[in-house]
């Protein structure tokens, strides 16, 4: 039976990933506080992402018209007819985690820390479908030129930083600044829908 697939994520890049790939699905965000009691980034990944699609599945059926399949089931993790995908990103560079800026000057920080030099973007992915569930992460390693002050001010100005873990955005103007990656460029957008689409078919969960 085909299952009806459930994005855990208001992220608009995450919605167009999945949309290239051709994959149907209905948008329901999750609440869930981002709270980790990890240390690796990899495993901060995966729980976060964990977290997120666990939200969902809590969540009453009867109250979200979204669904398209008809349940008896109370709740989204009480039916094996929804695959819920949860997703986390996060920027990784010397030692530390790098989230979303607090404000321009925090972005400019980060920024002028990831200039000239390389750093890992990780992205954990988890499928909740009744009560099975698997998570798994990418890791990709990311390269930067050297940026010059003005060029980081020119950037934050565009205001794109601001909603973006590590303060940029590798398909928007921060592209200019990128030598090179090594590993899944999707995945820094915010989803890696290469591998998300061969775990959801080799789990039967799409045709």
């Amino acid at each position: 039976m085909k299952k009806e697939i459930i994005l855990a994520s208001g992220s608009p890049r995450r919605r167009e990933l999945l949309n290239q790939i051709g994959i149907d699905f209905t948008v329901i965000t999750s609440d869930a506080d981002e709270i980790t009691t990890e240390k690796s980034p990899e495993k901060i990944v995966m729980q976060l992402s964990s977290l997120k699609a666990e939200a969902v599945a809590k969540l009453p059926v009867k109250k979200n018209t979204a669904a398209v399949q008809k349940s008896a089931a109370a709740s989204f993790g009480d039916s094996d007819n929804y695959v819920i995908i949860g997703a986390d990103t996060i920027v990784y560079a010397n030692g530390q985690v790098l989230g979303k800026p607090r404000d321009e000057r925090h972005a400019h920080d980060m920024i002028k820390s990831l200039s000239g030099g390389s750093h890992s973007v990780y992205t954990g992915v988890t499928f909740i479908c009744g009560k099975e569930k698997t998570s798994f992460y990418e890791q990709t390693e990311v390269y930067v030129y050297d940026m010059t002050d003005g060029e980081i001010l020119d950037y934050i100005k565009t205001k794109e930083p601001m909603d973006k873990a590590g303060a940029y955005g590798i398909q928007g103007r921060f592209a200019a600044f990128v030598s090179k990656i090594e590993g899944d460029y999707n995945s820094v957008v915010g989803l890696p829908v290469g591998r998300v689409y061969q775990e959801l078919r080799k789990a039967g969960y799409i045709g």
